[in-house]
C-alpha cells in the first residue's frame, strides 16, 4: 500500500513554509525540509530558517556542520528515514522546499550513480570557474547540461566527477524507481511583483537579524572557499569583509543578495514548469484551497 506524502514547493520567498505549517496544524502533520542549505548548523539567518514553527516538528534542519559533504543521494536517505518516522507516529508528512532535485529524489525515488567521490579530481575542478565547469560538463553530457542548474558549482562538479569516473553521462544514470508514496504536489507561484517584494523584505529582515555578524563568524571559522558558504546570502560578503562595512557597502551587498535570490527563483520556476503533476494554488484563499485538496487526497 502506497504511503501518503504531501509535497509543497515553490520558488524561494514564496511562502511555502508558512503554508506547510498551517496545513500541518490542520492535518496533524510534520514538516520534512527539502532545502539544501538549511541542513547546516550555524547557517541560520542567511538560509532563512523558520523562526516560528508553531509547535510543528521540522526535520532535516540544522543537522550537519558546514564543512561536511552532502549531496542529493544522502539527502534522499535521510529524508526517507525522517518520513518513515513521521508515518510511524501516525502523522502526515509534508515534504517542503524549493530544491527540485531533492523533492524528486524522495517523492519519485530517484536512483543515483554509485560513484565514490574523488578528492583529487574535485580539488582540480574547484580551481575552475563556473563557466569552465559548464563548458566541460556540456562536452561530457549534452543532454544533462540542458537541465542542470548551471549556477550550482557543487552540482556541476559532482556531475563531471560521475561522468569522468564512470565513463557514462551523469543524467542517464539517474533513474526513477518504484516510489513507495502516493503524492499530492502543491505549488505556490506568486506574481513577479509579489515575489520581488518578498525577496526584498526578507533580505532586509536578514540584515536586521544579524546576517553580517553571522557571515563574519562563519568566514573566520571556515574560510571563504567552503562550498556551503559559496551560496546566496554568504558569497556576497568576502570582497567587503577586509575593510570597514558602512551603510553604502551594506546597501550594495543587500542589492546583490536580492538580485542573486531573484535569479535563483527564476531557475527554480524553470525546473518546476517541467512537472505537470504540480497543482498551482491561486493566491486568493490559498490556505482554504490547499486544505480542500489535502482533505480530498487523504480521504481516498
Amino acid at each position: 500500500m502506497l504511503k501518503p506524502l504531501i509535497v509543497i514547493l515553490g520558488p524561494t520567498a514564496s511562502g511555502k513554509t508558512d503554508l506547510a505549517i498551517r496545513l500541518a496544524q490542520k492535518f496533524k502533520g510534520e514538516v520534512v525540509s527539502a532545502d539544501s542549505r538549511q541542513i547546516y548548523k550555524e547557517m541560520d539567518v542567511g538560509t532563512a530558517k523558520p523562526r516560528q514553527t508553531r509547535g510543528i516538528p521540522h526535520h532535516l534542519i540544522s543537522f550537519i556542520r558546514p564543512r561536511q559533504a552532502f549531496n542529493a543521494a544522502r539527502y534522499q536517505k535521510e529524508a526517507l528515514k525522517a518520513i518513515q518516522g513521521v508515518l510511524e507516529r501516525g502523522r502526515l508528512p509534508f515534504l517542503v522546499g524549493g530544491n527540485g532535485l531533492y523533492l524528486q529524489a524522495v517523492a519519485d525515488n530517484l536512483g543515483f550513480p554509485r560513484v565514490a567521490p574523488s578528492p583529487r579530481l574535485r580539488q582540480s575542478l574547484e580551481k575552475k570557474s563556473l563557466a569552465e565547469l559548464g563548458r566541460l560538463y556540456r562536452k561530457m553530457d549534452p543532454r544533462g547540461a540542458r537541465v542542470i542548474d548551471r549556477k550550482n558549482r557543487r552540482r556541476l562538479i559532482r556531475a563531471i566527477e560521475v561522468c569522468h569516473l564512470s565513463g557514462k553521462p551523469f543524467w542517464s544514470q539517474r533513474k526513477k524507481e518504484k516510489s513507495p508514496f502516493k503524492t499530492l504536489w502543491l505549488g505556490i507561484r506568486p506574481s513577479e511583483a509579489v515575489l520581488r517584494r518578498n525577496i526584498s523584505r526578507r533580505t532586509e529582515e536578514m540584515l536586521r537579524l544579524g546576517l553580517e555578524k553571522e557571515a563574519r563568524k562563519l568566514f573566520r571559522r571556515y574560510g571563504s572557499r567552503l562550498p556551503s558558504l559559496q551560496t546566496i546570502g554568504y558569497q556576497e560578503w568576502p570582497p567587503f569583509l577586509r575593510g570597514r562595512i558602512n551603510s553604502t557597502t551594506r546597501k550594495k551587498i543587500a542589492e546583490e543578495i536580492k538580485n542573486h535570490t531573484w535569479q535563483y527563483a527564476k531557475r527554480q520556476m524553470v525546473w518546476f514548469k517541467r512537472d505537470n503533476r504540480i497543482i498551482w494554488l491561486p493566491q486568493s484563499r490559498l490556505i482554504q484551497r490547499a486544505a480542500r485538496l489535502v482533505r480530498s487526497f487523504t480521504a481516498q
